[in-house]
C-alpha cells in the first residue's frame, strides 16, 4: 500500500504484476530479430538511401506496444485508490449547568472575585474540557431562566456564560426548586443519553412554587442525576444587599441523594475547581473509533490507454509498417 496522488493506493490482485517480467524478454527478442530482406542485382542505387520516417517509426511502435502491455498487466492487477475514513461513536452526556445569581453570590469568600465570578471561571474550564456532550445553562435567583438551551456549540455557551450578572433587586431570592424543574424540563426531550444537572448555590430555597425535594423527585422520575454544590460556609451568612443568607446544606444533600447524584461543599475557588473536575470524570463519554479505507477501482485509467496503444500497434503493423516476409 502506498500514499500518493489518490491517497491510499494499492493493487488488489498484485500477482498479475509478475507479468511485467515479460517486458525485458520482449526487448531482448526484439534486438535479436532477423530483419526482412529483398534480393537486388546490385546495391549501387540503394546504398545512399536513408530510411524513411515510417521505417524509423518501428522502434517507436515497439515501445508503444511495451507500454500498452505494461498498462494491461497493471490493469489486471486492479489498482485501487482509497480514502481513509474514521467512524467515531460517542454516547454523549446532556448536562445542564445551573448557577445561582442571587445577591448573596456577591460575597468574596472563594477568592479575589465574588462567588459568581469565581464560579463562572470554573464553569468555563469545565465546558472547555468536554468533547461530545450537549451542554445547557439555567440561572436562578427569585425566578429561574434558561440562559442557553442544550448545544454542542461551546463557544455560544461560553458567550452566554460571560453575560451572566447578579440578579436585579426585583427578582432577587433563591428559587432552588424552580431551577431544578427548569433544568429537568430542558433535559426531558433528550433520548438515549445520560442526563445530568450540576446545581451551584449558596442559599436557602425562599422563592418559587416548587420546593427542592419535590423538584428532585421529578428529576429522579425521568432519570436525571443532580450534583449539588454548596458554596460558602454553612451558617456563615454571606450578605447580599443588606440581608443575611443562610446556607442550606441538608437540603442539597437530600436533593443529590434522591436523584443518585452527589453533594459537594466548596469553600474556595480551588476546591470548586476540584469538584467540577471530579464531576467531569464521573460523567465521562466513551468514544470509540473505527478506521477503514474506502477503495475506488482505478483500472480504467490503465486499461483505456492500454487498449489505445495496442490498437494503434495492430493497425500500423498491418498497413504502413507491414513486414515483408
Amino acid at each position: 500500500m502506498m500514499e500518493g496522488f489518490f491517497g491510499e493506493f494499492r493493487f488488489a490482485e498484485p500477482i498479475w504484476l509478475l507479468g511485467l517480467v515479460a517486458i525485458p524478454l520482449l526487448v531482448l527478442r526484439y534486438k535479436q530479430r532477423r530483419p526482412g530482406s529483398l534480393q537486388f542485382s546490385t546495391l549501387h542505387h540503394v546504398r545512399d538511401l536513408t530510411p524513411s520516417l515510417w521505417v524509423r517509426m518501428r522502434v517507436v511502435v515497439f515501445i508503444a506496444k511495451l507500454i500498452g502491455l505494461s498498462l494491461l498487466v497493471m490493469a489486471l492487477a486492479r489498482p485501487q485508490s482509497g480514502e481513509t475514513v474514521v467512524d467515531v461513536t460517542a454516547d454523549g452526556v446532556d448536562i445542564i449547568l445551573v448557577l445561582d445569581v442571587s445577591s448573596s453570590m456577591q460575597v468574596k469568600d472563594l477568592g479575589p472575585d465574588n462567588r459568581l465570578e469565581v464560579a463562572k471561571d470554573v464553569v468555563a474550564e469545565f465546558v472547555e474540557g468536554r468533547q461530545t456532550d450537549r451542554l445547557g445553562m439555567v440561572v436562578f435567583a427569585g425566578e429561574s431562566f434558561t440562559q442557553c438551551p442544550l448545544t454542542l456549540d461551546y463557544d455560544v455557551l461560553l458567550s452566554f456564560l460571560d453575560q451572566i450578572r447578579i440578579a436585579e433587586k426585583d427578582w432577587d431570592g433563591t428559587a432552588i426548586g424552580m431551577a431544578i424543574i427548569n433544568a429537568t424540563n430542558r433535559l426531558r426531550e433528550a433520548e438515549g443519553r445520560s442526563q445530568v444537572v450540576i446545581l451551584l448555590t449558596d442559599g436557602v430555597n425562599n422563592a418559587g412554587e416548587i420546593d427542592p425535594l419535590t423538584a428532585a423527585e421529578v428529576a429522579a422520575a425521568i432519570g436525571v442525576r443532580v450534583y449539588a454544590i454548596g458554596v460558602g460556609a454553612p451558617g456563615s451568612g454571606g450578605r447580599g444587599r443588606g440581608r443575611t443568607v443562610d446556607f442550606d446544606e441538608e437540603t442539597l444533600q437530600q436533593v443529590a441523594g434522591l436523584t443518585g447524584g452527589r453533594y459537594y461543599h466548596a469553600t474556595s475557588g480551588e476546591k470548586l475547581a476540584e469538584i467540577y473536575d471530579e464531576i467531569g470524570k464521573l460523567e465521562t463519554t466513551e468514544i470509540t473509533s473505527q478506521i477503514h479505507v474506502n477503495y475506488t477501482e482505478r483500472y480504467p485509467l490503465f486499461l483505456w490507454p492500454c487498449l489505445a496503444l495496442i490498437m494503434l500497434e495492430f493497425v500500423l503493423v498491418r498497413t504502413r509498417l507491414r513486414t515483408i516476409p
